[in-house]
């Protein structure tokens, strides 16, 4: 009986302690990005991961860092994910906020943004998926946001989207749409009643997997470099007669994602491109216009994430990521005329999309998010200090 007694007293005596005594550390606080900044495992020497949106088991396609809200000095994260939903996440002193609309019940991939509707103030998003439906999402000054469908493309998958004054046919700005199978159409505010009006543009020889717009050439139609799965980097642009396309390169290999080098000319673009067996390539314009193609790395197959900027202190150095099926972010890097690569994160599944982005000004280099079938995204940045020489940090008197 006395021990009977005791054992209860111990194990009263442990559940008062546990309700009353204060945690020993705030770990469990500090999970929700939130409420609070959260580091990763997993990032090499010299570089820190921390967690932007945890999706439970839900797959996010497409990830961006965009000024979705103007009046916000830091731009916005936003993730597209495989049940059709549209996540923007503002952050505010290493918290980021999610903001969730649309809900399509179908993957949504394609992304972009600008002001396309003069009815709105500022810039709009534009994403679309499987269901073939296009969506533009308006951000308010108060904070506020919203999604309306704005076309249908029944039977098509939205893959591309590209805005801009892209087609001088049609008055003001318009979204180019790229779909699969594939087939171009522009979407422009100009329908009737105030709605939008799509149009069917050409049928394309394969699926348009990324694009993007190359610098401006005074007097001439903007280039769009586009890359397909059936295997060719190619130039758009279109005048009055219509559209036309010039091949850069071809390969017998799906092509998947495209980055332009910062600070390049239309008359000296550099442009990088993924193949589906693990090359990244290097396409450089030279003065005569022609295009020079060299294959810089041989990584891991499925390259699904490609992103160029300044990840290295010595802003001198070339420099982009790699993320993809193995899993591994990978920098690849120039010094000397010599390229060389390093595995600087492993995320928990395999890689969808890369994107540089400029989220902390407490070093001097951009930062990388990423997303995938992890059903996460995450930030890998330089800690504080690192490309700022002189500047003090809070590790300066270590």
């Amino acid at each position: 009986m006395h021990s009977v007694l005791i054992v209860a007293f111990l194990l009263l005596s442990s559940a008062c302690a546990s309700l009353t005594s204060k945690p020993t550390s705030n770990a469990a606080a500090s999970a929700d990005p939130a409420r609070g900044e959260v580091l990763l495992p997993g990032a090499a020497e010299g570089w820190q991961a921390s967690l932007i949106m945890d999706n439970d088991s839900t797959g996010i396609w497409t990830v961006e860092s965009l000024p979705v809200f103007e009046q916000y000095g830091s731009p916005e994260v936003v993730g597209l994910d495989d049940k059709g939903r549209c996540h923007v996440l503002v952050s505010y002193s290493g918290k980021w906020t999610p903001l969730t609309r649309c809900g399509d019940g179908k993957w949504l991939g394609g992304l972009c943004h600008a002001d396309v509707d003069p009815r709105a103030e500022g810039s709009e998003l534009y994403t679309g998926g499987q269901n073939g439906n296009l969506y533009q999402l308006r951000a308010y000054r108060n904070g506020a946001l919203d999604c309306r469908l704005i076309a249908q493309l029944p039977g098509l998958e939205i893959h591309t989207l590209l805005a801009g004054e892209l087609d001088p046919r049609s008055a003001g700005p318009e979204v180019l749409v790229f779909t699969r199978p594939g087939e171009l159409y522009r979407v422009s505010p100009d329908g009737e009643n105030g709605e939008f009006r799509a149009e069917h543009l050409e049928s394309l020889s394969g699926r348009v997997r990324d694009a993007l717009l190359l610098p401006e050439r005074a007097g001439k139609a903007r280039e769009i470099a586009t890359v397909t799965r059936a295997g060719t980097l190619s130039l758009l642009t279109i005048d009055e007669q219509g559209t036309h396309w010039s091949v850069i390169h071809g390969e017998p290999m799906g092509m998947g994602r495209i980055a332009l080098r910062a600070g390049s000319a239309a008359s000296n673009a550099v442009l990088y491109a993924t193949l589906d067996d693990g090359r990244v390539q290097r396409h450089e314009r030279g003065p005569d216009g022609g295009w020079k193609t060299e294959t810089i790395y041989s990584g891991p197959q499925g390259p699904r994430g490609l992103a160029v900027g300044n990840f290295d202190p010595d802003p001198a150095v070339e420099t982009l990521a790699v993320f993809g099926y193995g899993r591994e972010v990978q920098l690849l890097a120039k010094r000397a005329g010599t390229w060389s690569v390093e595995t600087i994160f492993v995320d928990r599944d395999k890689g969808h999309w890369l994107a540089a982005a400029e989220l902390d000004g407490r070093n001097g280099t951009h930062e990388l998010i990423g997303s995938g079938y992890g059903a996460r995204i995450f930030m890998l940045s330089r800690p504080p200090g690192v490309g700022t020489e002189g500047v003090l940090t809070a590790a300066s008197g270590d």
